[in-house]
């Protein structure tokens, strides 16, 4: 793009004003909090938020920190490519992760209800030659996710006002960093509920107005006639009569299998969403993913089924020109798109839309290294002892260096030529060694130290060679070009997760191990700062009831392993095989149903949680009244 649609200027005050807005509101409301609700800012408090958040926040934190630059981004060039397969497979293939995870959630209230992390638990069970090994694949992946996030940032921020990649790589976590340096975990849940809420807002707004309101486009009828003229015009490769309207696409197909597998490794090994699970109450850990999770499949299923196609649509009309391949990579379908329909306002909505993403997902990333560090390095091989201050002094140190390295990582990559899109795929290969041990770590008595750290180190090495040996026998070389290519990705993520995983099994039956999960509910301790301690729900002992806590397993075991077997099996594969092109009608209902998911998903993210907390805001709000009637009685 030569010329960009925004001035600069907007760009700057997008970046600098949201960013310090977000700074100053975050920071004013955990002083009321601390003020009107009594909320101490104790090492616990900065952590794990108490471990009291309840359903609708900690869905809605979920679903914030899934929401990265690519969900957005990534998923519209991927209907851009394929058609409706794209918005289907980043939708499910990401999601059932979360669903499943919730297993993985509630076994972490069963069995290590005073982690700080998932690392800590590697560390009592295995030792110390695990602890560093898992360390690396839990720090490689908050990396990868945040140059992601910085990457697909960037690139939208440059190609809509022309503010510099450098600059707004280290802008871009600024804001972040000032509000999570200062709130701690908490700040991160409340600024997750506020960019989910605008997310949403603005997803619905370019919902109706593509099949709504718009000159060009106007209806689904419209939108389908237009998807059928550009199959004819340009029929898509290996999609079942080149039709975009379809889910039989064998290359849509292909991505969906590597974002199932690399989205399982960004999650599992992401002590992002380990975070979540620990900060929420025992009696809300399920409900919150599974919310979570269902409610995040609108975000790229709905905005991609509108923004994306259009994009198609308005190329086959003539009313924007064909995108290189460059741009498709980068993430530039969304934006582009969203200018053709609606001129400048759509190109600052997606500016908005992005900047929400890119610094609620590097919120969770900030908090994910942090605890990290403080728990992980410091406590465990420099000071064993360290509680209160010392913890959140060090706390605010690493905030405040992986800002930095946020920044400077994302340049980087970007002068080695390394895009959104490539990140996004190469991910599953570098994390996803982690899944299977990780999982089993609380989950499975049986795996051994020595099939945890096996599985992982030469699932990892297996991948990267695959990956690069299916890139140099299929394209004759080994370039960034041959190794981003779909069927070198496919291989690669697929021999990291399925060669770790087996090889944690077999070992593991083979010499099975019988770890008491006594030693983790034991060994782990909550942090007790002695003058600023208050019991809290993690001391309720209806939330830690068992009987209560199996039955919560029961039911996340059968909700999740049902929907997971809807979303990628019962749903698409016969739409696959049967090699159903749309028709009118059914891409309408199609239609319908990402503006229904997105409505529910709205409802319980942005509604449901100030239901839920709305005597806590009726607290603050009457306390804030009252210090201002003393205010204006002292003037």
């Amino acid at each position: 793009m030569a010329e960009t649609i925004l001035d600069q200027g907007i760009g700057w005050g997008t970046v600098l004003g949201f960013g310090t807005f977000f700074a100053i509101v975050m920071t004013l409301v955990t002083m009321a909090q601390k003020r009107y609700l009594q909320e101490e800012q104790t090492s616990e408090m900065f952590m794990t938020a108490q471990r009291s958040v309840k359903t609708g926040l900690v869905a809605s934190a979920v679903v914030s920190s899934m929401t990265w630059a690519a969900t957005l981004l990534q998923s519209s060039s991927e209907a851009y490519r394929y058609g409706v397969s794209g918005p289907f497979w980043y939708a499910a293939g990401a999601t059932i992760q979360t669903l499943l995870f919730t297993i993985t959630a509630i076994e972490l209230k069963r069995k290590a209800p005073n982690a700080h992390t998932f690392l800590e638990i590697i560390n009592v069970r295995y030792g110390k030659v695990a602890h560093i090994v898992f360390l690396f694949f839990g720090l490689a992946t908050n990396v990868i996710v945040t140059a992601m996030l910085i990457l697909g940032g960037s690139a939208v921020l440059n190609a809509l006002t022309g503010v510099h990649v450098i600059a707004s790589n280290f802008l871009l976590p600024l804001g972040v960093t000032i509000y999570t340096l200062f709130g701690g975990l908490k700040a991160t849940f409340l600024s997750d509920y506020v960019h989910t809420s605008v997310i949403y807002i603005i997803i619905l707004t370019f919902l109706f107005n593509v099949y709504c309101s718009s000159d060009i486009i106007g209806s689904p009828s419209k939108m389908y006639d237009m998807l059928v003229h550009a199959s004819e015009e340009n029929p898509v490769p290996d999609n079942e009569k080149g039709s975009y309207v379809t889910l039989a696409s064998l290359q849509g197909l292909i991505f969906g299998i590597i974002n199932i597998v690399g989205s399982f490794g960004t999650l599992f090994a992401d002590n992002a969403y380990w975070q979540r699970a620990i900060a929420a109450r025992p009696s809300s850990t399920v409900k919150a993913y599974l919310i979570g999770g269902l409610s995040w499949f609108a975000i790229p299923f709905t905005l991609a089924t509108t923004m994306g196609i259009a994009g198609v649509a308005l190329v086959g009309a003539g009313k924007l020109e064909p995108l290189s391949e460059s741009d498709i990579s980068a993430g530039l379908v969304l934006p582009l798109a969203a200018t053709a329909l609606l001129g400048k306002a759509g190109s600052f909505a997606v500016l908005v839309l992005v900047f929400m993403a890119v610094t609620s997902a590097a919120s969770a990333e900030l908090a994910a290294v942090s605890s990290i560090y403080t728990y992980d390095i410091y406590r465990t091989y420099i000071r064993p002892d360290a509680l209160g201050k010392q913890v959140i002094r060090q706390s605010h140190i690493s905030v405040v260096t992986f800002g930095i390295i946020m920044g400077a990582l994302a340049t980087a990559l970007g002068f080695i030529n390394i895009d959104l899109g490539y990140a996004y795929l190469l991910s599953g290969i570098i994390s996803s060694p982690a899944v299977v041990p990780v999982a089993y770590a609380i989950a499975w008595s049986k795996q051994s130290g020595t099939a945890a750290v096996s599985a992982a180190l030469i699932g990892v090495i297996c991948g990267i060679s695959s990956w690069l040996i299916t890139a140099k026998s299929l394209y004759g070389e080994i370039t960034i070009n041959s190794t981003g290519k779909n069927f070198s990705m496919l291989t690669g993520n697929l021999v990291s997760l399925f060669v770790s995983g087996l090889i944690a099994t077999i070992m593991s039956l083979i010499k099975p191990a019988n770890f008491d999960f006594e030693e983790t509910r034991n060994k782990l301790k909550v942090l007790v700062d002695d003058e600023k301690f208050s019991k809290t729900t993690y001391d309720d002992p209806i939330e830690r009831d068992p009987v209560r806590l199996k039955a919560a397993f029961k039911f996340a075991v059968t909700s999740s392993v049902v929907l997971t077997i809807i979303l990628i099996i019962i749903w698409p594969l016969p739409m696959y095989f049967s090699k159903y092109v749309f028709t009118k009608p059914f891409f309408t209902f199609w239609v319908a149903l990402s503006t229904i998911w997105a409505i529910c998903g709205s409802i319980a993210c942005v509604i449901f949680p100030v239901v839920e907390s709305r005597n806590s805001i009726i607290c603050v709000l009457n306390g804030i009244l009252k210090d201002l009637k003393k205010l204006i009685t002292k003037t």
